[in-house]
C-alpha cells in the first residue's frame, strides 16, 4: 500500500522532446491552412488522421493510419512513382489550393514525422492499400 501512495503521490512523467514534437507537428495537421482554402489537412483526413476522411466532393478516403508504410508508390494520376514527401506536397497543392512547403523544409519535415508517428508499429507494405 505505502508503494502504491508514493507512486499516486508523484507527478507525471513530462513528454519526451519526441512526443512534443509529434504534438506540435499535430497541430500543424490540425490548423495550416498555406495560404490556401482555408482547408487543413484534418478537413479531408478527419479525427487527426486517424480516421476515415471524406473529400469536397464526398467521396470516402482511408484514414491515414499506414500512409508512412505504403510509399513510395505508383501514383496512377502523375503516371509515376512518388514519395510521402510528393503526396502530402499535392495533397497542400490541390486540395487545399495552398503553397506547398518546400521537400527540405522544417515544414514538410514536420507533417511527414506526423503522418509516420500514425504508422507506428505497423508493417512496411510498400505499394500496399491505405486502410
Amino acid at each position: 500500500l505505502g508503494l502504491w501512495l508514493f507512486a499516486a503521490a508523484m507527478p507525471a512523467a513530462a513528454a519526451s522532446p519526441l512526443e512534443k514534437s509529434i504534438q506540435h507537428r499535430r497541430t500543424l495537421f490540425m490548423t495550416a491552412h498555406f495560404s490556401g482554402n482555408g482547408r487543413t489537412c484534418d478537413t479531408c483526413h478527419r479525427g487527426e488522421g486517424k480516421t476515415a476522411g471524406m473529400l469536397p466532393n464526398g467521396k470516402a478516403i482511408p484514414s491515414l493510419n499506414n500512409a508512412a508504410t505504403i510509399f513510395p508508390r505508383y501514383n496512377k494520376r502523375a503516371g509515376k512513382v512518388i514519395t510521402l514527401q510528393q503526396q502530402v506536397h499535392s495533397c497542400i497543392m490541390n486540395a487545399l489550393q495552398g503553397t506547398p512547403p518546400a521537400y527540405d523544409s522544417a515544414a514538410m519535415t514536420d507533417l511527414v514525422s506526423y503522418l509516420t508517428s500514425l504508422s507506428q508499429g505497423k508493417a512496411i507494405d510498400m505499394g500496399g492499400a491505405p486502410k
